[in-house]
């Protein structure tokens, strides 16, 4: 027995299908949906449509955009000789809240998972060699996160990168601040040391 419209249900369903939203929330969402008035709804529709024509991903370092670049790529004052490698276009604007980085990106879209049938060829590798072999990058900086698919990426791509002559560096990580040494586990214990720095 149906206690809904269809039109609800395929609603919620659609909700569902997004990251972190079980059947719960995708009720909630579109109950919300509903109670909201029709220029509100609609707005929102709308929202959807706009982002999904107009956003594609910016020739040069593949990140999300609605104009015909970034607005990294699109900055002169940016270090163009700097890349730094993230997995997604989320991972940018983390970087960016840091405010420490002032070269340019590269968006992988992903990063090399077999198990999840991801291997390097579907991942914006090619474009970031092109871009390499263009001239005038010094250094790449490998910003994957520090997981196996993450590690496994970056040891990949190092591999690639190191024969043009150009320097490769990965993220330093270690002890988060504010925590306590006696939750951490070996693997940060052996980074922090590793990649620790003179004071």
């Amino acid at each position: 027995m149906r206690y809904f419209p269809a039109s609800l249900e395929a609603l919620t369903e659609h909700f569902a299908k997004l990251p972190g939203i079980g059947t719960k929330s995708a009720q909630r969402l579109t109950f919300h949906i509903l109670s909201q008035s029709d220029e509100e709804a609609e707005a929102f529709a709308a929202a959807i449509v706009n982002a999904k024509h107009n956003i594609h991903f910016c020739p040069i370092c593949q990140n999300l955009t609605d104009e015909e670049l970034c607005p990294v790529c699109s900055d002169s004052k940016r270090d163009a000789s700097v890349i730094c490698v993230v997995a997604e276009p989320r991972d940018v604007i983390a970087m960016e809240r840091a405010k420490e980085f002032y070269g340019r990106y590269h968006v992988l879209h992903g990063v090399i998972s077999p198990l999840n049938h991801v291997g390097p060829d579907d991942l914006k590798i090619r474009e970031l060699l092109t871009r390499i072999a263009e001239g005038g990058v010094n250094e790449v900086i490998m910003a994957t996160n520090p997981d196996t698919e993450g590690e496994a990426t970056a040891m990949y791509l190092s591999r690639l990168i190191r024969p043009l002559g150009v320097k490769v560096t990965r993220l330093a990580y270690g002890i988060p601040v504010g925590s306590q040494l006696e939750y951490a586990d070996e693997v940060t214990l052996m980074r922090a040391l590793q990649g620790r720095q003179e004071i």
